[in-house]
C-alpha cells in the first residue's frame, strides 16, 4: 500500500469513528469513555487540533473542538451531556488524579 492511500484509509477511518461517537453514540458520555478507554472526545479534538498546529495551522482549543464536535462545547453540553455519576467521578479521581 502506498503512503497515500494509507493516509486516505486513517482519514476515513477517523471520520467513521467521529461520525460514530457524535451522531450515533450520543449517550456515551466522555467520563465514561476516559473511565474505560483512557480517551474521549476531548481527546480526539485536541490531538486534531495539535496535528493543526504541527503543520503551522493555528487552532485554538476551542477551535479544535468546536471541528471536532461539529458544533461549540456549550451546544454539546446542552444537548448530550449529563451529570456524571458519583461512581463514574470516583474512578475518574482514582485513575487520573
Amino acid at each position: 500500500m502506498d503512503d497515500q492511500t494509507r493516509i486516505e484509509i486513517e482519514a476515513a477511518a477517523f471520520r467513521r469513528l467521529q461520525k460514530h461517537l457524535m451522531e450515533d453514540r450520543t449517550d456515551a458520555q466522555n467520563i465514561d469513555m476516559m473511565n474505560l478507554a483512557g480517551f474521549c472526545r476531548n481527546c480526539l479534538a485536541r490531538w486534531y487540533q495539535e496535528a493543526a498546529n504541527e503543520r503551522g495551522i493555528p487552532m485554538t482549543k476551542d477551535e479544535g473542538r468546536e471541528a471536532f464536535y461539529g458544533m461549540t462545547m456549550a451546544e454539546w453540553k446542552a444537548n448530550y451531556q449529563t451529570e456524571a455519576s458519583a461512581a463514574a467521578k470516583e474512578a475518574f479521581k482514582d485513575s487520573h488524579g
